[in-house]
């Protein structure tokens, strides 16, 4: 069923009547649509009615920062929502463009380009359906050990996926962070950066969705890129004409996808500890 709020939304604009509700699969969390409307353009719905009442929220709070963004990739408008849904523009898929990956990449290295004195965010928010806090922090090695590493792994903890000793090693490895990865600044990150999440929109141009936004350190944004697939080289060579990368960032990406593969062990379950403790073992 449609929320009666969205017809009332929808006649305010002038763009007549709900059309068509074409359902959409692939999403791990909500039920989503594409709506047609008699006399505007097509929306994109997601409902759902048992998350915390702020998620939908919180993920328009991410999009219209990451729409702040001057030369960042396209996201998708936020136009209404609710406790029980979100009402976004819908950017109609299209074939990849020739140079979808140098535009992205250039994207993305304009989007890392936007910091903040501070690392954390406006509001906590969620990665998954999992709690993200926030805080702000001057310290980049203290907020991604305590806000990130730590948060997920304490988490694991209690819920018996993680024993004392992996709890122990992740906290041994946070000790370790400033030897093992360099000083960066707050930028402004997707946050969950999987393939999934870049959708090939107007143009055949990448453009982000679904985000967990903060200010943290951008090498963790181009891990989590690489963590389920890879992206190619042309969006390296066009995000390095632009942002420079600190050399062996490569060599840093299990560090920062260690946050999503605990988060995954909470998510999902036991099938993702071996990963977990390979990469403690590399470490601590």
């Amino acid at each position: 069923m449609l929320p009666d709020a969205l017809a009332q939304f929808i006649g305010q604009k002038g763009w007549g009547k709900i059309a068509s509700a074409q359902p959409l699969g692939g999403g791990c969390i909500n039920d989503s649509r594409v709506l047609a409307t008699s006399s505007g353009p097509h929306l994109f719905l997601k409902q759902n009615r048992a998350i915390p009442v702020d998620m939908f929220a919180r993920e328009a709070d991410g999009l219209r920062e990451l729409g702040s963004a001057p030369g960042a990739p396209r996201v998708p408008q936020v136009y209404l929502h609710a406790p029980s849904f979100l009402l976004l523009e819908y950017l109609t898929p299209e074939p990849r463009n020739p140079r979808c990956w140098e535009i992205f990449g250039q994207q993305m290295a304009a989007l890392h380009l936007h910091t903040h004195p501070q690392f954390g965010f406006d509001a906590d928010n969620y990665i998954g359906s999992t709690p993200q806090p926030n805080p702000r922090y001057a310290d980049g090695f203290a907020f991604f050990a305590e806000q990130r590493l730590q948060f997920q792994a304490e988490l694991a903890h209690r819920s018996r996926l993680l024993s004392s000793s992996d709890l122990q090693r992740v906290e041994k490895l946070c000790q370790r962070l400033p030897e093992l990865i360099p000083p960066q600044p707050a930028s402004l990150l997707h946050g969950d950066l999987w393939s999934g999440n870049i959708h090939l929109g107007p143009g055949g141009l990448a453009c982000l969705i679904d985000p967990a936004v903060y200010y943290g350190w951008a090498e963790a944004d181009l891990a989590m890129a690489n963590l389920f697939g890879s992206l190619p080289s042309e969006f390296y060579a066009a995000y390095e004409s632009v942002r420079p990368l600190t050399a062996g960032y490569r060599e840093r990406f299990d560090l920062y996808n260690l946050y999503h593969l605990l988060n995954h062990l909470n998510l999902f379950g036991p099938g993702y500890l071996p990963q977990v403790q390979g990469i403690l073992s590399q470490y601590a």
